[in-house]
């Protein structure tokens, strides 16, 4: 980067984090500090809640998922909408009504103090483990940039979030991801203008490429359990996904519940019931626009710069070098000469994997994933002066919105359902208050030492989403029994969770199932098995009577 780009990534970050710090003053007590008093607009609730589920990984991981995938990874969001609607007219107004402070605290309401104990802890390991892969998402970033070793990235990262959060609390959370939010906007915004400005051909001509390479497929109608993107998976699975996520999810369910009116809240979950299907669409047709210009501008072997490097001291690199090369011009030669060079240009594409993998090889790393580095490496190597300065900060806004988002919702769920609830029952407000910091810094802390363990986890768009796969589903099933199953018993919710749980992992290790199916088949066994154990207890306690 040069000294104009440091000049606007130093700048926007600074007056995100004092923007923050700003808007978070006065959270003295315990229900401002969590709860920010109730007192959000639902633009703020909007913004923050689309700020905290995009995250870095949305600007990193999915446009290289676009750019190796196509974009069928938009189906994944087909769901989305319904799930915010219902959201919208069922659950939120009972959260809200309710007026707890987690949404775990509801199901002690419901049900009994350990199925609010099951639930809570189920939500601090996913969420836990979760938290590490966001932070590790902008460390990647300044590692590809710097140079610097990730403990030091990881580290510089999470202080900064880690500042304005135990300061602030969700106030300086929700304000912070506002401004977030529209600096991600402009950062796609300038990433799609260069990658078509760059590119030596329109628009029209752009499409045309892209879709001869099968990079404009938003749509696969083939209905197949083990195929991970299709319509099927988007809707259903997709829709219980988001169900659990935005439903059942601290990190969210935190956000709307410090609307200033149920209304409030109502509006800032449709809103991105509407937006949220157009903005990944946006996101994986950058991905695809990086395509077309690096159809045209040759690529590195391979877009990791370690691995590459490594490569290149082997003795057989500069074989396998030639071999991209001729490749490449092939594929560059059949783009060209569309239409009518489809099989070509795809026969090139093909061979420039094999070369690309065989460098891999060289360096040893068969089987390299590097999709997390191909949107960087174009940011870093062709963006104009000042436009690289901008991207990166957009990068670091999202980062910082989703982990201020999760560490101050796991320090939320650590004090109100298992510090206040079991350990410290009859303190003071100042108390908690002060609990609620020391846990917020330290659920800081944990990401920045987990997030070492996240490098080498593939796509990380997909790493995240398949870890929450294998816990949203119990989640989703103990609060459909809480909100429509009145006859359903604590004991059935409980042992249902556990029943649910152990279903999803032996999909995820005994079959070829995609983990968007994990959510409906997690959900529907907590479902039946709650029915029936509640059943069974009611006939044994008639019986007994």
């Amino acid at each position: 980067m040069r000294p104009l780009d440091w000049v606007v990534l130093a700048v926007s970050l600074a007056g995100i984090v004092l923007y923050g710090l700003w808007r978070g003053r006065g959270s003295d007590t315990t229900q401002k500090y969590l709860l920010a008093g109730k007192t959000m607009p639902w633009y703020a609730m909007a913004l923050s809640i689309m700020a905290t589920q995009a995250s870095a990984i949305t600007f990193i991981s999915t446009t290289g998922q676009s750019y190796v995938d196509g974009m069928r990874f938009v189906q994944f969001y087909f769901g989305l909408p319904l799930a915010m609607i219902i959201i919208a007219a069922y659950v939120a107004p009972r959260f809200h009504a309710s007026g707890v402070y987690t949404a775990y605290e509801y199901l002690e309401r419901r049900f009994d103090a350990r199925t609010r104990a099951l639930v809570s802890v189920i939500f601090l390991i996913q969420r836990g483990l979760a938290v590490g892969v966001a932070l590790s998402a902008p460390a990647l970033v300044l590692t590809v940039i710097m140079g610097w070793p990730s403990e030091v990235t990881t580290l510089l990262m999470g202080l900064t979030v880690i500042g304005y959060t135990v300061s602030g609390g969700i106030a300086a959370v929700t304000w912070t991801d506002f401004v977030q939010m529209l600096v991600m906007t402009l950062g796609l915004v300038a990433a799609l203008v260069t990658a078509l400005w760059l590119s030596p051909v329109d628009l029209g001509g752009a499409l045309q490429v892209a879709g001869a390479a099968g990079r404009l497929n938003p749509a696969v109608w083939t209905f197949d359990l083990n195929d991970r993107y299709n319509v099927w998976s988007g809707v259903i699975g997709g829709m219980f996904l988001a169900l659990a996520y935005f439903g059942c999810d601290q990190s969210q369910v935190q956000r709307y519940l410090t609307g200033k009116s149920i209304a409030q809240a109502k509006l800032s979950l449709l809103f991105n019931a509407v937006a949220k299907i157009p903005m990944q669409f946006f996101i994986l047709f950058i991905g695809a626009m990086v395509f077309v210009f690096f159809t045209f501008t040759k690529p590195p072997v391979v877009f990791d710069p370690g691995v590459q490097a490594k490569a290149e001291q082997t003795a057989g690199y500069e074989a396998v070098e030639r071999e991209f090369n001729v490749a490449w011009n092939a594929r560059r030669a059949a783009a060209e000469a569309l239409p009518g060079t489809e099989a070509e240009f795809k026969a090139a594409q093909k061979a420039m994997d094999v070369a690309r993998a065989k460098a891999a090889t060289l360096a040893g790393h068969e089987g390299l994933n590097d999709t997390n580095y191909i949107f960087l490496s174009f940011v870093t190597r062709y963006m104009p002066v000042g436009v690289v300065g901008l991207i990166m900060a957009a990068i670091f806004a999202a980062a910082m919105s989703t982990i201020s988002a999760e560490i101050n919702s796991l320090a939320t769920v650590s004090v109100i359902d298992v510090y206040r609830r079991h350990l410290r029952k009859e303190a003071d407000d100042r108390h908690y208050l002060r609990a609620s910091r020391w846990a917020t810094g330290f659920w800081g802390m944990y990401a920045v030492v987990t997030a070492q363990y996240a490098t080498n986890l593939g796509s990380l768009i997909e790493a995240v989403n398949m870890l929450g796969s294998l816990f949203y589903g119990g989640l989703l099933g103990v609060f459909g029994l809480a909100f429509f199953y009145p006859k359903v018993t604590g004991r059935g919710a409980f042992y249902g969770v556990l029943l649910g749980e152990a279903a999803i992992f032996a999909t995820r290790f005994g079959t070829e199932i995609t983990f968007l199916w994990f959510n409906v088949i997690g959900c529907l066994v907590v479902i039946v098995a709650g029915v029936m154990i509640s059943a069974l207890e009611r006939r044994g306690t008639a019986a007994a009577e």
